[in-house]
């Protein structure tokens, strides 16, 4: 049933030799890679007039040379993560360039801070895609953190299903929402050069405000510059694109930077013309889409494309996340379980575990998506900051043609990230002080899970001075329960391996019961030796474990291993192991950690 159910989910098994057809073409890519930065311009410049409307609404033409700060931002992290793309064409974004060069720590921060925002950018997306969805049906906001959770759900089963399938289904509600947002943006325009807005909307460009101060924008500023996380994750993701992986990411990169730009600016001017303050229930778009075309089908039609790309952009998580496991894996800082593919070859556990995180996050934020979003950018800011760095050092190391014009584009995407980090911190303490909690922790979690990989390959590289023991014989040791065909098929197990050296051990609770098992035991297994172990206080493993350590300290001075032979029996149903007392699998666990001690286990299959 199980198997069913999942080849009805996720589909047939995919073999190795079609790893090739799961790579994206550039449509698709730009569909399934871009989907979060786009999406960001739903929320982005309604995070600008957030800050500024705690002067006033006259403030909120300081949004337009905000907006131009943001596109400048925008401009050299796509000339930037251009570079990169080509300078690591392997993957890896900022992770790769700044362990490379500016160190392993920095690198891990790097790492750890991406890891952390693909868990972000999926519970952020999910959340305001749900947003948008309760402003047009209102009547739905207290399902909201529900309805976030099951579209969590849908969304990993279908990354699942594989890249190119993914991509297949989202490419349609992410070029839809491009659309509606360029007819949105082209109407209004319209409407505003037409003069069919009212001027008393707004105040004019260059209007003196009184309370307004450069902290109040920068703060802003950095607010606004949510809107573009996801920009790196063209970079983690080369490996998924057809050949040639890097010209088609760079040209990807570009694509998705012009209609960002194109997008934001648009949303922007367009609050700025209608006087759009932000509001609680309804978003900035929504507000926008209403006075443009009223509560018609074109609105519905806005609406309906925002929200799905605002649930679809956490496909960017899903994407970039797995990919960057794989080389924190490969690397020794995460378990290797990521580098795994799965039937769909795809890397499942990276997905499966992103989606129970951003489910978790989504659950304990209460899909508040404006307690996340500064978690969120903040955390994509810090590796921002970090890889421009990275390319930084490159340049003035290996100095190659024309460093000088690339060494400046990454000192201004360098210098802006520093700023927008420093005031998430600075005015947004109180909803990003957890980057000083998870950071730490995670370093220590790298670190501890890097020493574990590094000495077990120190114990199991053959090269090692360490003598190999000598084996000269066996003990077997078989825990009886009973006379019953699961032992015996265990003491036929156990004549075939060392007939002269087997025990068999019972453990009775009652003496009545071990004299009258002695004596059956006489009868029909004469030839091995049975020993009981008498105990008041109905345990088995306490009296078994002393057993053994008195067998093993023994056999140790002939060079002879001790080895635990126990009988298990297997109901033919799953179920069927709640009926009984799995006693077999507690003594198997707690001999599992010795290392003194061989454990076998010797199956019966029942056949009711």
């Amino acid at each position: 049933m199980i198997s069913f159910l999942k080849r009805f989910l996720i589909g047939r098994p995919l073999k190795s030799s079609e790893l090739g057809e799961q790579k994206l073409n550039k449509k698709k890519a730009l569909a399934i890679l871009s989907s979060d930065a786009l999406s960001s311009v739903a929320y982005g410049p309604e995070q600008i007039l957030i800050v500024l409307v705690t002067i006033g609404a006259a403030a909120f033409w300081y949004s337009i040379p905000i907006a131009l700060g943001v596109l400048i931002l925008l401009t050299a992290l796509i000339l930037s993560y251009r570079q990169i793309i080509f300078a690591y064409s392997h993957g890896g974004g900022a992770y790769v360039v700044s362990k490379e060069n500016l160190g392993k720590y920095p690198g891990l921060i790097a790492g750890g801070s991406l890891l952390v925002d693909y868990i972000l950018t999926v519970a952020v997306s999910i959340s305001a895609g749900t947003d948008a969805i309760t402003s047009a049906f209102p009547s739905l906001h207290e399902h909201k953190v529900v309805i976030a959770i099951v579209f969590v759900l849908l969304i990993t089963i279908l990354n699942l299903r594989g890249v190119t399938e993914s991509a297949s289904v989202l490419a349609y509600p992410v070029y839809l929402f491009v659309l509606a947002l360029f007819i949105l943006i082209c109407t209004g325009l319209y409407n505003i050069l037409s003069g069919n807005v009212p001027a008393e909307l707004h105040t004019s460009l260059g209007t003196p405000v009184a309370g307004i101060s450069l902290f109040l924008l920068l703060r802003a500023f950095s607010s606004g510059s949510s809107a573009l996380t996801g920009v790196e994750a063209i970079s983690n993701a080369i490996p998924n694109f057809k050949s040639p992986e890097a010209s088609n990411a760079s040209k990807t990169l570009i694509a998705m930077g012009v209609l960002l730009a194109v997008m934001f600016s648009g949303i922007v001017v367009l609050a700025y013309y209608y006087g759009i303050a932000p509001r609680a229930d309804v978003t900035v778009v929504s507000q926008i889409a209403e006075q443009t075309f009223g509560r018609n089908a074109m609105y519905y039609f806005i609406q309906g494309t925002t929200a799905l790309i605002l649930i679809l952009a956490a496909n960017t998580g899903y994407s970039a996340f797995p990919l960057l496991a794989v080389n924190l894996a490969k690397d020794k800082f995460i378990p290797r379980m990521f580098t795994m593919r799965g039937d769909r070859l795809g890397y499942s556990n990276g997905i499966i575990i992103l989606g129970v995180l951003s489910m978790l996050l989504i659950y304990v934020f209460e899909g508040k998506t404006e307690q996340l979003i500064p978690l969120y950018a903040v955390g994509v800011f810090i590796p921002f900051t970090l890889s421009q760095s990275g390319m930084m050092v490159k340049w003035l190391r290996e100095k190659p043609a024309g460093w000088v014009q690339k060494f400046i584009i990454n000192t201004v995407g360098a210098l802006i990230s520093f700023v927008v980090t420093m005031m998430f911190f600075m005015t947004k303490f109180t909803q990003v002080w957890p980057v000083f909690v998870f950071l730490p922790i995670l370093l220590l979690v790298f670190h501890r899970i890097h020493k574990h990989y590094e000495a077990i390959a120190d114990q199991l590289r053959i090269t090692t001075c360490e003598e190999t023991i000598k084996i000269e014989g066996n003990v077997i040791i078989v825990p009886v329960a009973g006379i019953t065909h699961v032992v015996m098929n265990s003491l036929e197990y156990a004549k075939s391996l060392s007939p002269q050296q087997i025990i068999a051990v019972y453990v009775p609770f009652e003496r009545e019961d071990e004299a009258v098992f002695e004596e059956k035991w006489r009868k029909w297994q004469p030839d091995v030796r049975l020993v009981t172990l008498y105990t008041p206080y109905r345990s088995i493993i306490q009296p078994l474990t002393k057993f053994i350590d008195k067998v093993n300290w023994k056999a140790a001075e002939l060079n002879h291993r001790v080895t635990v032979i126990i009988p298990q029996f297997i109901p033919k149903k799953g179920w069927h192991n709640i009926l009984h007392n799995q006693s077999s699998l507690l003594i198997r666990a707690r001999l599992l950690f010795r290392s003194d001690v061989i454990v076998t286990t010797v199956p019966y299959h029942l056949k009711k």
